[in-house]
């Protein structure tokens, strides 16, 4: 596979690499070292769960998700139904593993207004 950012061939390897230690049920990922961008994959496959994202992408989706997250975590929504209605909004089906930074910036605007309790 290669890095979205260079084109290099990425490495295929545990994310112990990043964590220090194997992470999580699915701990394989695709590394690029020259760009410091990775993305997971589906149980250890070498199917990726999204894109790469470098250090930037990786802050920016970990605070579309934070915003995102609010709306099925309150219980005003299902998961399920919180991405149908992210991706209504958005005009097309959506997964923050996939989002670039200004589809992380869309979702942290169209999510950001809520309350804890998920309300407007």
């Amino acid at each position: 596979m290669k890095c979205s950012y260079c084109g290099r061939e990425a490495e295929w390897m545990d994310n112990a690499v990043i964590y220090g230690r194997s992470y999580g049920k699915s701990k394989m990922i695709w590394f690029c070292r020259p760009c410091d961008a990775w993305v997971g994959c589906h149980n250890n496959t070498k199917e990726p769960l999204g894109t790469f994202a470098d250090k930037d992408l990786r802050t920016a989706r970990i605070k579309a998700h934070a915003a995102f997250d609010v709306l099925w975590k309150s219980g005003v929504m299902k998961r399920k139904e919180a991405y149908k209605y992210l991706s209504e909004k958005m005009g097309r089906d959506m997964h923050v593993g996939q989002s670039d930074l200004a589809t992380c910036n869309q979702i942290i605007k169209l999510c950001g207004g809520r309350n804890e309790g998920g309300e407007l």
